[in-house]
């Protein structure tokens, strides 16, 4: 399994050498395959979704593969993975508190577990564990209840002591007299960290052989009904008819919304992430403070990878604030003081979209023909697969899939939310 492999459904599958890789190398890649194809968009199309992000790519890949519905247009306002996909910390679990969440993450988990194959890419998934730090006796009464919770469910969680702790993470300070003394936590070890590019890059190269289209720099500027019935889109390289159109826009979901005077409990934020200068390999997981607030790992490359909790503002930047960027490096010098003296490599920030219940809206709407997934805050990525798998089932059908049958817009009417802010993973 390689990232380099051309698709084998729908083209001729083309064998790759050393040798040949030299030689597109010494050629500056000029007559290296493109992964997918760059088509001028149809006047037509049976679904179209709009964001070429990981949601929106997935739901293409399933669409075509498990429905046949090969005519779907991607289209993407700016580079294909160039949002949320592109700027998050790259962890994938499904450790949830209620049902309705842990069973569609596990689902996604599962999907994931088997991704690289069923794509034929290497997305790097690295099942090294997300490991959840207490600091008090109170916390940790809270986590013994969430892992049993995890566990009544069917996956797999189990609590930690401070030895085992020490043990996994050497360099951890587990001093008695640390202003947050650690008292244990928790871990899913099937949980960790995967290459988030390679997600995006696989699901688009598979859509692409299967005939759909990634058509990239085409913002939507409306959207056209008649009636309760969308039609069509209007977009920066004209109007393209569809009576099927999903919106996978994750921040900006409220600005397509708008466009079909559709309101969405929805706050845009800014979360920032950042990574260090590589450094050897030091970190075999991925740990949370919920209390110090930060969220740890280490790359294939070296790199440290941290992020902490949402800015407090609304706004659609993709860049954060230095006050939070402080929080975070102060938090992760207070947990690793071996980190003291290393460099900040860049730092950068996402759009996330946070609903009230800190869990994702998906499904059908009260407009005919109008699909939304939307609300995922910091789960987005993680729930990729489930999402696109869910939502494609949908939209083929036109009926709500039953893992998504709580995410609905509706539950914010009659009162049936779904709280996972204690699991959502930061401070929402």
């Amino acid at each position: 399994m390689t990232g380099i492999n051309p698709p084998s459904v729908g083209k001729k599958a083309e064998k790759y050498s050393a040798f040949s890789l030299l030689k597109h190398a010494l050629t500056g890649h000029q007559h290296w395959p493109k992964a997918w194809r760059s088509p001028e968009p149809k006047s037509e199309y049976d679904v179209i979704i709009i964001g070429g992000g990981g949601q929106g790519l997935a739901t293409a890949y399933y669409l075509a593969k498990k429905y046949g519905i090969t005519k779907v247009a991607v289209l993407e306002a700016g580079w294909l993975g160039g949002g949320n996909t592109g700027r998050n910390t790259q962890v994938v679990r499904s450790n949830y508190f209620y049902p309705a969440s842990t069973n569609f993450f596990e689902h996604s988990m599962k999907l994931y577990e088997g991704l690289g194959k069923e794509l034929n890419y290497n997305i790097m998934f690295s099942q090294r564990g997300v490991l959840n730090l207490a600091h008090s006796r109170h916390e940790m009464e809270q986590m013994r209840r969430w892992a049993n919770a995890i566990q009544l469910q069917g996956v797999d969680s189990e609590m930690v002591s401070p030895g085992q702790i020490k043990a996994m993470i050497p360099d951890i300070n587990m001093s008695a007299q640390a202003r947050y003394p650690i008292l244990g936590g928790f871990i899913q070890r099937r949980g960790g960290i995967i290459r988030h590019d390679a997600v995006a890059w696989g699901y688009a190269r598979q859509a692409d052989a299967l005939g759909v289209d990634i058509i990239q720099n085409c913002r939507v500027t409306g959207i056209r009904r008649h009636n309760n019935r969308v039609v069509g889109v209007d977009t920066t390289q004209g109007p393209i008819d569809a009576k099927r159109i999903a919106s996978t826009v994750a921040g900006h979901s409220s600005t397509i919304g708008d466009m079909l005077e559709l309101r969405l409990p929805l706050r845009s934020l800014a979360l920032q992430a950042m990574v260090s200068e590589p450094l050897k390999p030091f970190l075999n997981t991925m740990f949370i403070s919920p209390l110090v607030h930060a969220y740890i790992s280490q790359s294939d490359r070296g790199e440290v990878v941290m992020g902490g909790g949402l800015d407090l503002y609304n706004s659609y930047a993709q860049r954060g604030n230095i006050p939070n960027t402080e929080a975070v490096l102060a938090a992760v010098k207070e947990l690793l003081p071996c980190m003291s003296r290393v460099k900040l490599m860049r730092q950068w920030a996402g759009i996330v979209d946070v609903c009230p219940d800190s869990s994702p809206i998906l499904g059908k709407t009260a407009i005919d023909g109008f699909y939304i997934s939307t609300g995922w805050g910091t789960g987005g990525f993680k729930g990729i697969p489930a999402g696109g798998d869910t939502l494609a089932y949908t939209i083929a059908n036109d009926k709500q899939h039953p893992l998504i049958e709580p995410f609905r817009l509706e539950r914010f009417a009659t009162g049936a939310l779904v709280d996972e802010s204690g699991a959502a993973g930061i401070a929402h």
